[in-house]
């Protein structure tokens, strides 16, 4: 068995879309309609019409279980793009205990995103000396 993505519903799919897409550069990979797997190999799926694929089941969202994780060169540069663009955070950005730049928010559907600094970079110690 090989795992393939996480896909989490939308109310909006042309909102989503837009939200991904140009706030967070994601291109898309396949567009389905009701279904969009980007090139990092996520999907947004419309709400209603995934509520019909598994028998009209309850979905709850914004449950802060879940994240979408990025990573990105410059947090705040992208902070001050969500800021910009009045997306609700879950926390400004701030150091995690490994000593990872980051920054949470949410989707216009209250799915959690993460950015984080690359990983790499942060063990390689491209970081520069004036954030520590």
């Amino acid at each position: 068995m090989k795992f393939i993505s996480p896909l989490i519903t939308v109310s909006d799919i042309k909102r989503s879309r837009d939200f991904y897409e140009n706030l967070l550069n994601q291109k898309v990979k396949f567009d389905f309609g009701e279904n969009v797997t980007f090139q990092g190999d996520f999907s947004i799926h419309l709400r209603t019409h995934f509520r019909e694929l598994i028998d009209n089941k309850e979905i709850r969202p914004g449950g802060n279980n879940f994240e979408l994780y990025f990573e990105y060169d410059d947090v705040d540069q992208i902070a001050q793009k969500l800021k910009e663009n009045n997306v609700v955070f879950v926390h400004e950005t701030r150091e995690q205990p490994w000593r990872q730049k980051v920054v949470r928010f949410y989707d216009p559907d209250e799915n959690m995103i993460e950015i984080g600094e690359s990983l790499e970079s942060l063990c390689f110690g491209y970081r520069t000396k004036a954030y520590r």
